[in-house]
């Protein structure tokens, strides 16, 4: 007689759910009727202007996603082999994707052990002749040390990126993230606060960059100046790809931006729940916030003391019916990694966190009932591990 395997375990909390309501369904409707789908239209439009009035860009692009606008940032720089671009190891694979497609490599260096942005002493030690940009990420929303890394790149004659793909509506010192340099891109995928299931947006800052970033965006042509009415027939003038996203999705993306300040407060509230409970615990490291920070919570994370806790626990959690979630593999040591880029030192605090860290369950729709549930069965955890100190 074989035996079947147990029933898995009834999800009772998913890690991430999008948030859709009546205004993306009405921006939904209207982009059907208006009869174009194809990308470009007045919903993409619409976008583009909400976000160049809210982060102050001199350009804001729409694209089918982060990654697309992450490549869209090594064409207008064009960079190539012999080019190092600074990135940090704790992130997603687009970040290192984008140059390595171009032939310049990726150098991973360390992050800040108490935000996991790109650590600024790591980045200047992995400053080399070839360096020409350095790339930001904004783990969780949390903005990276601006100032300190503005001067670090006026000083060594380097480009300034952002990866703001997590960062949507979050600050620092007052100034929206991805307007820091000279271009920041952005992600609307289905796990992040504003989304239209996938979707991105690159933010120029620099003027002589807007240009080629939209010659890049329309399959390197100059349709845009053609559309416009600044020349009587479109040709190619760059390398550039298809990086528009459709008129539905937009539509969809603009009626989550006409309630991004509603979803925020929600996703905020659920946070500082979270933050109540268990930042007082002495056995956990939770997020650390800059005082210059000001933050979307996007991602709460506890991390554990060592792999096996948090791995027993993420299990414990499942076994419940709660969704958690760890985080990236470090770029550094994975197969592409090791063939496209370098690692810059050793990166104790980059394989730390990637051992340790562990998210929990955060999207604005999150019920009282589900929060609690959460809550509780966390708390369960550390009672029985005797982790429950503060």
């Amino acid at each position: 007689m074989v035996n079947s395997p147990p029933p898995a375990p009834t999800l009772r909390v998913p890690f991430c759910q999008p948030d859709y309501g009546t205004e993306e369904r009405a921006a939904f409707e209207e982009a059907i009727a208006g009869g174009r789908l194809e990308g470009g239209g007045a919903q993409t439009r619409a976008c583009e202007t909400l976000m160049e009035k809210s982060t102050g860009a001199e350009r804001v692009l729409i694209t089918p996603s982060c990654t697309a606008a992450l490549e869209m940032m090594a064409l207008a720089l064009e960079l190539g082999p012999g080019d190092e671009v600074i990135v940090p190891a704790f992130t997603f694979v687009s970040t290192a994707n984008a140059f390595a497609l171009r032939g310049a490599v990726p150098v991973f260096a360390d992050i800040d052990p108490l935000t996991m942005n790109l650590d600024v002493a790591a980045a200047r030690a992995a400053i080399t002749p070839k360096t020409r940009a350095i790339m930001l990420v904004h783990y969780a929303g949390v903005g990276c040390e601006m100032e300190a890394f503005v001067e670090l790149c006026t000083q060594h004659n380097l480009v300034l990126l952002e990866d703001a793909a997590q960062a949507v509506g979050a600050h620092w010192n007052g100034k929206a993230l991805g307007a820091f340099g000279a271009m920041g891109a952005f992600s609307f995928h289905h796990t992040k606060n504003i989304t239209c299931g996938e979707g991105g947006a690159l933010l120029v800052n620099d003027p002589a960059l807007v240009k080629p970033a939209e010659f890049i965006r329309d399959k390197g042509t100059d349709r845009a100046d053609f559309l416009r009415g600044q020349v009587s027939k479109y040709e190619w003038r760059v390398l550039g790809s298809s990086y528009l996203l459709s008129e539905l999705a937009a539509a969809v993306l603009l009626g989550q931006f006409q309630r991004e300040e509603a979803l925020t407060k929600a996703r905020m509230r659920i946070w500082q729940t979270y933050d109540t409970h268990f930042g007082p615990v002495n056995s956990l490291r939770t997020p650390q916030i800059p005082g210059a920070a000001h933050h979307n919570a996007h991602i709460y994370h506890l991390r554990f003391a060592n792999q096996k806790l948090r791995d027993a626990c993420a299990a414990f959690m499942r076994a419940h019916g709660v969704m958690t979630a760890p985080h990236y593999v470090p770029l550094h040591t994975t197969p592409a990694g090791r063939k496209y880029g370098r690692a810059s030192g050793e990166l104790p605090h980059t394989l730390d966190a990637a051992q340790t860290l562990l998210r929990l369950p955060l999207y604005s729709a999150m019920s009282d009932e589900e929060l609690a549930l959460v809550i509780d069965t966390m708390e369960a955890f550390l009672h029985q591990n005797g982790l429950a100190t503060s």
